[in-house]
C-alpha cells in the first residue's frame, strides 16, 4: 500500500523533500554556487550566500556588507559560523522541487528560508569585498 501512496503523491506533484543532512549531500548541491534566499514574507529575495572552496561562505543581505564564514555538518544539521558571530547557526536543510528550504534549529530569526530567484538585481558586496 505504501508504494502505491508514494506513486500517487509523485504523480500529484507532491514529491517529498530530500534532506541534505550530511556534508557530502549539502556540498553536492551548493558547491561553487550562490544561493539566493527568500524569507517567505512577501519581500522576495533579501539575502545571498556564496559557497566557496573548503566550506567557506560569503553571506550578504541585499544592499549590505558581505560577511565571511564557514559551514560544517553536525548531528544531521548544517551549521554556519561567521566572522561577526562565532556562535553556530544550525539549520535543517532540505532540497525540494523548488530549491532549498532551511529551518533554523537553534534560535534566532528568520526561522525558515527558501531558495529564490534574484531576477535581474544581483547582489553586490559593499566596500573592499567585491562580488557575491
Amino acid at each position: 500500500m505504501k508504494p502505491l501512496l508514494a506513486a500517487l503523491l509523485l504523480c500529484a506533484g507532491l514529491a517529498q523533500a530530500e534532506p541534505l543532512d550530511t556534508a557530502e549531500a549539502f556540498q553536492d548541491y551548493v558547491g561553487g554556487k550562490t544561493i539566493y534566499f527568500d524569507r517567505g514574507d512577501g519581500r522576495g529575495v533579501t539575502a545571498a550566500e556564496s559557497y566557496l572552496e573548503d566550506r567557506q561562505v560569503r553571506w550578504s543581505e541585499r544592499g549590505g556588507t558581505c560577511i565571511e564564514g564557514q559551514w560544517y555538518a553536525r548531528d544531521g544539521l548544517i551549521c554556519f559560523t561567521y566572522e561577526n558571530n562565532p556562535d553556530p547557526q544550525c539549520w535543517a536543510v532540505e532540497r525540494t522541487d523548488t530549491g532549498l528550504v532551511a529551518v533554523l534549529r537553534n534560535g534566532g530569526f528568520p526561522t525558515r528560508i527558501f531558495e529564490g530567484d534574484p531576477g535581474n538585481d544581483p547582489f553586490e558586496c559593499l566596500g573592499p569585498k567585491v562580488g557575491v
